[in-house]
């Protein structure tokens, strides 16, 4: 099966700044573009950081009152290290990494750290608008035919919004597991109902 990765929906255009960036560069960056946080390069293109608005505001309210020590840059502000996805990783290792880290968008690295995009939440969304139809011509023809070979004339596939119910029998217990599993895999689904049936229980007590 073809897997969307994070390549497929991130954004290839990318406002960054260097580590030594100032402050008052990075918060003119952020206001020009109409972004909320800006990724970190070192001189050779490698995302050492992510400086936010947050992190803007949280050193204004250190320094409030007083003069701010110094010339403050992105590296003194930026946390660190930054959270960033492989260009080539599925969008649900991408999602799953936000919600850990309670982000809303991350840097993308190629195979050797150096930035080649962003990907938000809002780009993972777009796995998600797969019309019912394509979803389910999907399932058919790569987790049933493709991938387990069983008889499709058995099994119906039915999708409303994402939401997948697989019904009808198979000869093997193993393969409805696996088919059910499969499914959830796709992109595109949110749930999976199944109603699956089979002619033989080929599981051993520890599978059922």
């Amino acid at each position: 099966m073809m897997r969307v990765t994070v390549k497929d929906v991130m954004t290839r255009r990318v406002v960054s700044v260097t580590g030594s960036t100032c402050f008052k560069d990075i918060a003119e960056t952020l206001l020009a573009h109409g972004v909320s946080a800006v990724p970190v390069l070192d001189g050779d293109g490698h995302v050492i950081g992510v400086v936010s608005e947050a992190d803007l505001v949280r050193r204004e309210r250190f320094h409030a009152g007083s003069p701010r020590p110094g010339r403050e840059t992105a590296r003194d502000l930026m946390s660190a290290p930054a959270v960033t996805v492989l260009v080539d990783a599925p969008v649900v290792a991408a999602g799953r990494l936000m919600e850990h880290h309670g982000v809303k968008r991350l840097p993308v690295t190629d195979g050797h750290g150096h930035l080649a995009g962003i990907v938000s939440r809002r780009d993972l969304l777009k796995v998600f608008a797969r019309s019912d139809d394509d979803i389910a011509r999907e399932i058919r023809r790569d987790v049933l035919s493709r991938s387990l070979w069983v008889d499709t004339s058995r099994i119906r596939v039915a999708v409303a919004d994402g939401v997948v119910t697989l019904s009808g029998r198979t000869t093997l217990r193993k393969d409805a597991g696996l088919a059910v599993r499969m499914t959830r895999q796709v992109d595109g689904v949110v749930d999976v109902v199944d109603e699956l049936t089979w002619d033989r229980d080929n599981t051993g007590p520890e599978e059922r």
